[in-house]
């Protein structure tokens, strides 16, 4: 563990990076909702909530690390993404500060991923999008 980790320890790429990551063996994860998640997401994408959406507004998933640590190893390369980036970033550190040891956040979260033309299908791309914004 490493308490000392911040978001200034996080390594963000744009989506084209994280494309080619994903293609050289990264494994994604997607911290978006479940609702969100199943509207639409990169392929052989990993889904973990780090935020819950509750009458109260958002609540951090209190079993995040639990969660992914039953499906990623430490030594696992994640790109990490969400909506916009705020989220994957968050997520990012408690990762970090967990000792996972190769986590990149995805800047622009899979809103900038659809903007791109990365997601295909034949969607337009504000069905694949999410309106709800999570800003930190």
């Amino acid at each position: 563990m490493d308490a000392t980790k911040g978001p200034e320890d996080v390594a963000t790429v744009d989506v084209h990076a994280a494309k080619d990551l994903l293609g050289s063996g990264h494994s994604y994860l997607d911290v978006r909702t479940v609702e969100e998640f199943n509207k639409s997401h990169i392929e052989k994408a990993l889904n973990v909530p780090y935020m819950f959406i509750t009458q109260q507004g958002r609540v951090k998933n209190p079993h995040f690390l639990a969660q992914v640590e039953a499906i990623c190893q430490k030594d696992d390369h994640l790109v990490v993404g969400c909506n916009s980036g705020g989220r994957s970033l968050r997520a990012s550190v408690d990762l970090l500060k967990a000792g996972y040891e190769h986590v990149t956040n995805m800047g622009g979260g899979y809103s900038a991923w659809v903007d791109s033309g990365l997601a295909g299908g034949d969607k337009p791309a504000d069905e694949l999008k999410t309106a709800c914004k999570f800003r930190p």
